[in-house]
Formats: structure tokens, C-alpha cells, sequence
């Protein structure tokens, strides 16, 4: 595919865009986008009307509910004074018809009795029981929404859910005529079919490759839509096709003051979109004359609205209005539903302070519930370092994060002080606002609202917000909008185009109490359907995306409220684990709405955050920002996976790995980068990505994880003069995923249980080797271990099990348990969790590791799965001389292999890097298989180091402190010399430079490309992360944590050799 444009909407009236010859409208000849004031549709007429009529009057009059003589009446204003069009009569049934005119005269009935016009209430509808489409008749005044009315049971049954397999087209107007002569109502009509697809489709008119809109079309729409319309559609479709987010269009209608907005989209990127348009234009006091919405067989939605301003308006002239229409349905198409704008009557918000409304509600759920002085003072009571006190202290933190602010209690107070959040969105509005780079374009509609209101300084607006609000609670919330404004560095909020709205946080605002270490930058990500974070405590930093799913409600408010504290936890650990490379320790993480996509979700966050790192430069699309920050950024992601709440209490987390979902998100989001104009870092956005399609290097394919953590076993066995196929060992993770293959694969010990989530394969005589080997380089689970292997004394349990025997007797009543404990059961030597849940092994049950005699089940644990163990857990097991190797340092070979794809992706050039790092014919180039074994030298040769100075020290310290504590001290160290060595002078010395350079980058790159090229390429960023990053984690390694000033005189003196 080649690079597209950014995200964004046809130009508009008023913005230089570029035409496809290349030539360019100047703003004059753009706000006259003029079209013929003919309809954009043909109105196909029904020759069997009169026939029908005869028949309905027929009708009508046998069924006797209106008097005989009142017949003829009736049924003549409805054909021929109500203005319906003849859709409706030659779509509906002689039965349907008559039954309306039948409903529409009986509430004439009712409404005269009730001595009251605009009580007339008409409400028909017919559904077609199988599916193929409805139609829906009621009272509509123009202006109004009604919420009775049918927009949003259409949105949900019919519009929200479009797939290309199953979608439906919708036509709806206005009747010209009103109801009767003494009441004024009209009435409006919805046509709703399921849209037919010729099969096959029939071939394309076009020599260019671009998509022919005829063949894609319903065949209703091809009969109905008229030149021009599909002209207008098929511009539209192809730009809805090069970009991700809303394409918007709008023309004027000569010979009156009509306006047509069209907005194209790929389908199901956003939901109670249609139902929300309505709100929005009836807010500047425009009506719908017509609506339609197409679809197409190639995903593609577009809506056109036919507008017009409602007499004797109050509301600025649809000349203006409109254009802010535009502006304003690209925020709806982010956040359709929105609380604070729906109910436009109370609110009266205008789209944009409700957004904003609607954003400070979301950041005060997750930054109100702070936890105060009266947990500071029990925090430093208590020691955190007994497993019983720190766990009083997370209760206590959880039961505060639930009780103190709730997501109702804050939409509450944003309700009940609608002017102060006015006001509050002024101040927004004041900072972030762009101002017009043209002279000659007219104010916007939202710039001269700001005008009208006295923007208040900080202090000013704080003080006017203590005065007015006697609530403590109250104001809580109000002063966390404040704050809001205060740390917002950049945002999209006003880019023309999104798919949703994107926050660049300075984190100073939070508590230096909760959060001891201070990030170096926060992304706020708010969607439709999703919110998310990107937290990173280094410039150069890098890790995964985590998708967090909720399986029911209450577990979806468990994960909305702990969301931020996750991610600053997966964040900080990640720092742990990046002490040798050049990036810090950064996460994402997303939290999809009950029932939303998952990789939809995905797409718009990374959307959201790329438009903050590139700078916009296509007006009326993508336009620049204010940016307060005013650094460029680089943000590297990985994959991580999903976890799933189990519902448990305590949450429990499952990681799934999903390596060829990810390996394709990872794609995508580089690739889109790529299309966004990230032409020099597209490459390096992503880690994790398919070696064959983007020159990923794949982590479980080259078993890079598992050679970091084989490092540390092999230690074990050298350190302690033990012959591996002594060894006694019990695994989690089985043979189909990565860890437990790969480990599986380099191994040679006598292994006594493998679980996995099939369940559990165990033989204390040892497993047969050649049958794991078998399942590994299948990778299948161990539900397939052929039992002829196993001795007399193994047996196979898995999950889906029931009542089975054991060779000892025992009786296993239920697999899946048996399964999720089964590695308390076990006694071996060596211990290698490979998978798992995450804290399978807590505080509360590790006594489950210790006999009755009080000896431990395992003599080593090398922690491969990322946070088998609590960190009390952990410290538990080492006080009763467990030989414990904690997470972040055993399997950090993951993360050098990432560190070592992102540096392929920024040294080479777009082309160097299709030639050299992408197969071809499905073979990888020898640079490319050159570059791997480099990485897996990198990794054994870090791990090794790592292990050796652990156990220098603990040897040093007699074991008076815990390996985990080593490990997480040793990095925090590594941590800190590395910022202090980015901040020297010490980078600026050109020998030294050099000399580093040329050990820290892999041969296989330095040969191809030549150092001094490397040097000019990379950012200078990336270049003191990198410098500073392999001479802080050399001189640890070689010096340990306490060497000293002379000790690193010495060692940067031969930098340069």
C-alpha cells in the first residue's frame, strides 16, 4: 500500500487544499462549492398511486373506523396534501397505508380532546420480522429533536453494527405538508432497506485501480442517485479510503440558502453517529429537509444532510453555522455520546465545552481519588516490607480508589455547575485554541464565543470556583478541571479530523505520595469506546500496548478505576527490566468499552497519539498545534497482549499472548505511521512486528526471551557445580507458547510436571524428553503428550476433566482447578513459571510452597512469566534460602531484542531497510540473519553479566539482603548513573563517543552502514540514551552497585579504545 495522506476530511470551503492535477483553489474559489439547487436524488414515481388510492379508501372504509363520509377526506389529505413522497406508496402495502391514515385520524381524535394542537402525536412503525428493513412515521417539528423519536433505535438496530456483509441503506424526509388544518406538526418519514449487492459485482469502469463507486453500490441507491451524487460520493469514498478518519464535505445550494454536508467514513468507526448529528444541527436552530445514509461494499458509510435554517432564527446565519456544523461533528464522530451535550435543553453546552465537559469527567474519575493525609500518616506507620502491612495498605487503597468519587457523583456536579465548567472550558480554550494563520478567513463560530466570555486567570477562575461552590466534594472536582488545564501541553481537541482525542500530560500533578517516581511524560487517550494511557519515564522509552478486557460490568469499573495505577505500575517495572538498554521503561494501556473491538480501540489510540507527535501541515485535515512542550517526541510501542478480568477479589488478570494478533496490530500501527508522514521513524515505531511482511525480529521464533532466562539457570548450575540432567524441574507454560517451547527446546534437565492451560502432564520418574521435544516444535499444547510415554507413576489431567483417578489414588474432581493450583503440588529442584497468571504466587498463598516441615517445594526459581510472584512473595521464599531470580532481570531478553529492532529501524534508511530487513520470496537476506545472532550474542552476553554481579553481591553481603532486592536496587542504580551520564558532558567527547558507539551498535550494522553515517542518522536523543546506557551497565556490571568514583575514572578513560 502505498503512503497516503493524513486522516482528515475533503477539503472545505475556505481551506487551500490540493486537487488532483496539482493545482490549488485559492479560499475564494473553495467557499464556492456551489451545486445546483436540484435534488441529489431522482424520486421515482408511482404510476399505480391512483389504483392504490381507490384501494386504500376501500379499505379504510371497511374497517369502519371513521364515519363514511369523512373517508374521502381523510385519505386525500394524506395522498395528496401531507406532502409524502412516493416512496412511501410504492414501498408500503394497501393494508400498512390504511392502517396509518386510520392511526393519524385517531390521534386527530385524541389531541382534539384534548383541546391542544401540539398534542398530535403520530408514532407508526413496521419492522420487517426478517430482517430486511423497516419504515418508521412520526411528528416532527423542525428544530427538535425528539427524544421518542426513532434516530436512535435506528442507530442501534440498523446503522451502529454495519458490516459490508450485513448493512442497510436509510432515506429519510420531511412531509411538506403539516398534519391537519389546525395543527402545524409535520411529519417525517424513515425508509430503512437492507442493501442488496449484485454477486458478483459487476467488473469496474476505471483504468487508475481506484475503487469504481458502481461497483459497489446497492442497486436501489445506482437506481435513485443522480449524476452529480455520484460524483460527489465517489471523491468522497476514495478519501475515505486513503485515510482513517471522517471525510467531510459541504456544498451550497444555489438560488437559496441550503446547505449539504456530506461525511464519509470507513464503517463501524463510530456509533450513534446519525441520532447525534441530529442534536448537533438543531442546536444552531437548522433543520433536515432530507437525509440519507449509504453504504457500500467496501466498508465505506457516507451521510448526507440536507440543511436549512429554521425560520425566524435566533441563531447565528447557516452561512456561518454551517462550517462550525463541520467542525463540531468531527468531535461528535470521536465522543457520539455524550452526556453533557445530548440533553442540549438543561446543558446548552455547545459540542465543544461539552467535550470538554465530557474529558474532565474522565480525567477526575482517575485523578479525584486521591488518597490524602490520612493515608500518608498509616503509610508511614506501618512497614511496607510485612507482607500483612502492605497488604492493610493496598486494601485500604483500593476501598478509597471505589468509595470517594464515583463516575455519577462527578457527572452530578459537572450538571449542577454548568457555567463554571463554561468557564473552566474558556480557560481551556484560551491556551490551546489555534489562532487563524489567514487574515482573510472569517472568525469561527467557537473563536467569537470565546470573545463574548471574560476569560479569568488561573487564580481568578480558582477563586471565583472556592466562592461559589460550599461543597468540599464539589469543589474537588472542580479544581481537578483546573488542573487538567494547567498540565495539558498539547492536545488534538481542535485538529480539523480524529478518530479520538488525544492529551499530552506534564505529570507534576500527581502525588508525590502514590507516585514516588515521577514520570517524564503522560498521553490521555479518550474514545468512543475506549479510554487509555501512555506513561513513560524516560525521553528514549519503550514498551508494550496492554488491551485491558472486561468480561461484565463490574469488573469493567474494577479495571476504569485501578487503569492509571496499572499503568504506572507496568510502566515503572518496565524501568526495572530496561536498565541495559537504551530506553527507559514506558507502557500503554487501553481499556475498551463492554463489548467494543479490541483492535478498533487500538487503531484510534495510536491515531490520537500519532497526532501529537506529527506535526500537521494539511489545512482543514491535520493543522499544527499549540504545543507547549515544543520538543519533537519519539514513542516506541510494543506488543503485549490482553488481559482478561476473571472477576476474581482481588482482580485477576490472565495475560493472553496473542502473537499473530499482535505481530498484525504492530504492523498496522507502524505502517500507518508510515502513511501519517513518519517517513524517518515509521521503522522504528513499533517492535514486534511480522519478519516477513516489516523485517520484525520475533522474539518466540529466535527464542530471545528464553536465552536471557536460560543465562540465569545456567548460572545456577555453574555456580553450584550441578549436571543439568540431574535436575529435577516443574514448568508452567507449555509446549505451544513461546517461554515454555523455547525452554523446553534449550533444556536437557529431567523435567517431572508441565501445565499449561490444557492442564497438567507429570511423571516423577521425569517426562519424556523426545515426546516434549515433539509437542514444542509442534507447539501444542500438553494435552497432546502421547501418555504411552508417560512411566506407571504419570498421568495427563486436563482442564476439561471430571472425576478421574490418579496413579496414587487421589481422586481429581475437577481439571480446571486442579490445574490452577497444580503448581503448589509439586516438589522439584528447579522451578521455571514460563505462563501464568500474573501474582499467581501472592502473599496470601505462598505458604502453599512449603512443606509442613516448613522446606520449600523448590531449591531455584528462575521467574520467566512476568509477575508470577508478588515482590513479598518473592522475599517470602528467599528468607527460607530460596535461590530466587525475580522477573526483570531473568527475562529482559525480550526487551533487548526490541531495543535492537527499534535501532535497525532508525539507523537504516526507508530503502536500506525493504532491502535488508524485509524477506523476500519468504527468506530472510543474510544481513538480516547476521543481525539476529548479533541480538542473541547481546542478550546472553547482558544476562550473564547481570547474573554475575547478583551473585557477586549477594555472596558480598553474606546473603544479609534478598537477591530480589539486589536485582530491583541494581537497577534502579543502572537507572540513575544513566540519567546523570545523559545530562554530562561526558557524551560530547568525540573519541569516547566513537569508541562506544562502535562496541554498543551490533557489528552486522556498523559494517553495513559505517559508523559515521550511524552517527549523522540517529537522533541525537537516541544517541545519549544509547552512550550513556551501555556505560552505565559495563561499569555496573564489571564494578558492581558500589563502585566508586576512582573505579569509574578508570573505566571511562578507556571509553575511546
Amino acid at each position: 500500500m502505498s503512503p497516503s495522506p493524513q486522516p482528515g476530511p475533503v477539503p472545505s470551503p475556505g481551506a487551500h487544499s490540493p486537487r488532483p492535477n496539482g493545482a490549488s483553489r485559492t479560499i475564494s474559489e473553495a467557499s464556492l462549492q456551489r451545486v445546483e439547487n436540484l435534488p441529489g436524488y431522482t424520486t421515482p414515481v408511482f404510476k399505480g398511486k391512483e389504483e392504490q388510492r381507490a384501494k386504500v379508501q376501500a379499505e379504510v372504509a371497511a374497517k369502519g373506523f371513521i364515519a363514511r363520509e369523512l373517508v374521502a377526506n381523510e385519505v386525500n389529505w394524506f395522498y395528496s396534501h401531507l406532502g409524502i413522497d412516493d416512496t412511501y406508496f410504492q414501498n408500503e402495502s394497501v393494508s400498512v397505508i390504511s392502517d396509518h391514515i386510520i392511526a393519524l385520524f385517531g390521534a386527530k381524535v385524541l389531541a382534539y380532546t384534548k383541546h391542544d394542537p401540539n398534542k398530535l402525536v403520530i408514532d407508526l412503525e413496521k419492522i420487517d420480522e426478517k430482517g430486511n428493513g423497516a419504515t418508521f412515521i412520526h411528528t416532527s417539528r423542525p428544530g427538535l429533536t425528539s427524544k421518542e423519536g426513532p434516530a436512535y433505535r435506528i442507530d442501534a438496530l440498523y446503522l451502529d453494527n454495519s458490516t459490508p456483509e450485513k448493512c442497510y441503506r436509510l432515506e429519510t424526509y420531511r412531509s411538506t405538508g403539516s398534519i391537519s388544518a389546525t395543527a402545524s406538526q409535520q411529519l417525517r418519514c424513515y425508509f430503512i432497506t437492507k442493501c442488496n449487492f449484485p454477486s458478483p459485482p459487476p467488473p469496474s469502469t476505471r483504468t487508475d485501480g481506484k475503487t469504481d463507486i458502481r461497483a459497489v453500490s446497492d442497486r436501489s441507491f445506482l437506481e435513485k442517485a443522480t449524476e452529480h451524487t455520484l460524483q460527489v460520493y465517489q471523491e468522497i469514498m476514495w478519501r475515505v479510503e486513503s485515510r482513517y478518519g471522517p471525510v467531510m464535505e459541504v456544498f451550497e445550494v444555489e438560488g437559496s440558502r441550503e446547505r449539504r454536508l456530506v461525511i464519509g467514513y470507513k464503517m463501524g468507526g463510530t456509533s450513534r453517529f446519525f441520532s447525534a448529528l441530529s442534536n448537533l444541527y438543531h442546536y444552531y436552530q437548522l433543520y433536515s429537509a432530507r437525509k440519507y445514509v449509504e453504504q457500500f461494499s467496501n466498508g465505506v458509510t457516507i451521510i448526507s444532510l440536507y440543511l436549512n435554517p429554521m425560520p425566524n432564527s435566533s441563531a447565528p446565519p447557516i452561512e456561518h453555522s454551517i462550517m462550525q456544523v463541520m467542525k463540531e461533528a468531527s468531535l461528535l464522530y470521536c465522543l457520539p455520546d455524550n452526556p453533557f451535550f445530548l440533553d442540549v435543553s438543561d446543558a446548552n453546552h455547545a459540542v465543544q465545552e461539552a467535550t470538554y465537559a465530557y474529558c474532565g469527567w474522565v480525567f477526575a474519575q482517575h485523578f479525584c481519588n486521591r488518597l490524602g493525609p490520612a493515608y500518608l500518616q498509616l503509610k508511614n506507620t506501618l512497614d511496607e516490607s510485612n507482607p500483612a502491612h502492605a497488604e492493610v495498605l493496598n486494601n485500604i487503597k483500593r476501598r478509597f480508589r471505589e468509595e470517594t468519587f464515583t463516575r455519577e457523583s462527578i457527572a452530578q456536579v459537572i450538571h449542577a455547575h454548568s457555567e463554571l465548567v463554561r468557564l473552566l472550558y474558556v480557560n481551556f480554550a484560551m491556551i490551546h485554541y489555534p489562532t487563524a494563520t489567514d487574515a482573510s478567513l472569517m472568525p469561527t463560530l467557537s473563536y467569537q464565543r470565546l470573545q463574548t466570555t471574560q476569560p479569568l486567570s488561573d487564580a481568578e477562575l480558582y477563586d471565583k470556583i472556592r466562592r461559589s461552590v460550599p461543597s468540599k466534594q464539589d469543589l474537588q472536582v472542580l479544581e481537578s478541571f483546573l488542573i487538567f488545564n494547567k498540565h495539558v501541553l498539547k492536545t488534538n481537541f481542535y485538529q480539523p479530523t480524529k478518530v479520538a482525542l488525544s492529551f499530552r500530560l506534564a505529570p507534576d500533578f500527581l502525588p508525590e505520595i502514590e507516585y514516588p517516581k515521577k514520570p517524564f511524560g503522560m498521553f490521555f487517550v479518550i474514545g468512543n469506546e475506549f479510554r487509555g494511557f501512555h506513561i513513560r519515564f524516560r525521553d528514549v522509552a519503550r514498551g508494550g500496548i496492554r488491551i485491558v478486557m472486561s468480561r461484565n460490568k463490574e469488573n469493567y469499573s474494577i479495571n476504569q478505576r485501578m487503569l492509571f495505577d496499572e499503568n504506572y505500575g507496568l510502566a515503572s517495572t518496565q524501568s526495572l527490566k530496561n536498565k541495559d538498554i537504551p530506553e527507559g521503561g514506558a507502557k500503554g494501556t487501553i481499556l475498551p468499552s463492554l463489548g467494543a473491538n479490541p483492535r478498533r480501540c487500538f487503531e484510534k489510540y495510536v491515531d490520537a497519539i500519532l497526532d501529537l507527535l506529527i506535526p500537521g501541515q494539511s489545512p482543514g485535515i491535520k493543522e499544527r498545534l499549540v504545543d507547549l512542550y515544543d520538543k519533537p517526541e519519539l514513542l516506541f510501542f510494543g506488543p503485549d497482549g490482553m488481559d482478561i478480568n476473571t472477576g476474581a477479589d482481588p482482580p485477576v488478570l490472565h495475560l493472553i499472548h496473542c502473537a499473530e494478533g499482535t505481530a498484525d496490530m504492530m504492523d498496522w500501527a507502524a505502517m500507518h505511521a508510515r502513511d501519517r508522514g513518519a517517513d524517518t521513524w515509521w521503522k522504528s515505531f513499533t517492535t514486534g512486528k511480522s519478519a516477513q511482511r516489516l523485517g520484525g525480529v520475533p522474539h518466540d521464533t529466535y527464542g530471545m526471551t528464553s536465552l536471557s532466562i536460560r543465562q540465569y539457570v545456567l548460572g545456577i548450575y555453574k555456580q553450584l557445580g550441578l549436571r543439568e540432567k540431574d535436575v529435577t524441574k516443574v514448568q508452567t507454560g507449555g509446549p505451544d507458547g513461546d517461554l515454555g517451547s523455547n525452554e523446553i527446546l534449550l533444556s536437557s534437565d529431567k523435567t517431572v510436571a508441565v501445565i499449561d492451560g490444557s492442564g497438567v502432564i507429570a511423571d516423577p520418574h521425569g517426562l519424556n524428553r523426545e515426546e516434549l521435544v515433539r509437542l514444542a516444535k509442534l507447539r501444542v499444547p500438553v494435552s497432546n503428550f502421547d501418555k504411552s510415554k508417560l512411566s506407571k507413576d504419570g498421568y495427563l489431567v486436563k482442564v476439561e476433566d471430571q472425576d478421574i483417578k490418579l496413579p496414587s489414588g487421589e481422586i481429581v474432581l475437577d481439571g480446571t482447578d486442579f490445574r490452577n493450583g497444580a503448581h503448589f503440588r509439586f516438589k522439584a529442584d528447579l522451578f521455571v513459571p514460563c505462563g501464568g497468571r500474573p501474582e499467581a504466587v501472592n502473599i496470601s498463598n505462598v505458604s502453599g510452597l512449603v512443606d509442613a516441615e516448613g522446606k520449600p517445594h523448590y531449591k531455584y526459581i528462575v521467574e520467566g512469566a512476568n509477575l508470577f510472584f508478588t515482590q513479598q512473595a518473592r522475599i517470602s521464599l528467599e528468607k527460607r534460602k530460596v535461590v530466587l531470580f525475580k522477573d526483570s532481570s531473568a527475562n529482559k531478553g525480550g526487551v533487548t531484542s526490541s531495543s535492537l529492532e527499534v535501532l535497525a529501524g532508525l539507523a537504516l534508511s526507508t530503502e536500506e531497510y525493504i532491502d535488508l530487513m524485509i524477506f523476500k520470496d519468504g527468506k530472510p537476506s543474510d544481513f538480516y540473519k547476521s543481525y539476529v545472532k548479533d541480538i542473541q550474542f547481546k542478550i546472553t552476553e547482558n544476562a550473564a553479566a547481570e547474573f554475575q554481579c547478583i551473585w557477586r553481591e549477594h555472596a558480598r553481603l553474606q546473603g544479609s539482603k534478598s537477591r530480589t532486592r539486589i536485582s530491583d536496587e541494581l537497577s534502579s542504580t543502572l537507572n540513575d548513573l544513566q540519567a546523570e551520564l545523559e545530562a554530562s558532558d561526558l557524551f560530547i567527547d568525540l573519541p569516547s563517543r566513537k569508541g562506544v558507539m562502535q562496541k554498543a551498535i551490533p557489528k552486522t550494522l556498523v559494517d553495513q552502514v559505517g559508523l559515521d553515517t550511524l552517527l549523522d542518522r540517529l537522533p541525537e536523543s537516541y544517541q545519549r540514551a544509547l552512550f550513556s546506557s551501555w556505560v552505565a551497565s559495563h561499569f555496573i556490571y564489571k564494578y558492581g552497585v558500589n563502585g566508586s568514583n576512582v573505579d569509574f575514572f578508570h573505566f571511562a578513560r578507556d571509553l575511546a579504545h
